[in-house]
């Protein structure tokens, strides 16, 4: 990692901040999901069609996901969704807001040699944090790396509220950033990060974080309410 979040940024964040750097904290939700819509994304949820995901380990979607006013949603523990297509480096923009209490994520670089997609890709967390005993931490918190690298406490809205998000990855760095903030930066397979995994319950898992490129998952397994909109990617060269 380098440093606090927010005082170095790389080369390859400047798209980053044409998304929201420059927006306010009221307009930064719908500031990056209109610059989503620019030359080069892709849209993987339109609000219309799930055609984009599938179950893990599966080639059809699971019951329990259901399209509701234009967002991808669940109330209750189903299972994990990946992209069809993979990806290695990228720019991940969406949407999503959790029910009280509620606990989500989105990995990436997510091959299917496990049993569950946190075992082999790095997790962006979602959360209630004021709700979720997770909160409590910020190493498991909203925004983080989950269990690796932590994120600022003040920046994800609480349960119910749209938060907007970004994730940057490009190489070995990965950015995630909430509501117009970088909240944290890393660099997989650095000496930081292996020693961070060695020591974390991703140890056990030996191709941990290491694929090149892989799928977007978006875990479904916790309780609770999720919902997601404006889900877009755009492919770094």
């Amino acid at each position: 990692m380098y440093g606090k979040a927010g005082k170095r940024v790389s080369a390859f964040a400047a798209s980053a901040f044409l998304l929201i750097g420059c927006a306010s904290a009221s307009q930064n939700a719908e500031q990056a999901s209109t610059s989503a819509g620019s030359a080069g994304w892709q849209t993987l949820f339109d609000g219309t069609s799930m055609n984009a995901f599938r179950g893990y380990k599966s080639q059809t979607m699971p019951k329990g996901w259901s399209i509701v006013n234009g967002e991808l949603s669940k109330s209750g523990s189903v299972e994990d969704l990946v992209t069809r297509q993979k990806f290695a480096n990228f720019e991940l923009s969406f949407d999503w807001k959790l029910g009280p209490g509620g606990n989500g994520g989105v990995m990436y670089r997510v091959t299917e040699e496990y049993d569950h997609p946190y075992w082999s890709g790095p997790e962006y967390q979602l959360l209630d944090d004021a709700g979720h005993p997770d909160g409590k931490s910020r190493l498991t918190a909203a925004g983080s790396d989950y269990a690796l690298y932590p994120s600022p406490a003040g920046v994800v809205k609480p349960a119910d509220q749209w938060n907007s998000s970004l994730i940057v990855v490009k190489g070995n760095q990965v950015q995630h950033w909430m509501n117009g903030q970088k909240l944290l930066e890393y660099d997989l397979l650095s000496p930081d990060w292996l020693a961070k995994v060695k020591a974390s319950k991703f140890g056990a898992w030996p191709n941990y974080g290491r694929a090149t490129s892989g799928y977007i998952a978006i875990q479904g397994d916790h309780n609770g309410v999720l919902a997601m909109r404006n889900i877009k990617i755009r492919v770094l060269k």
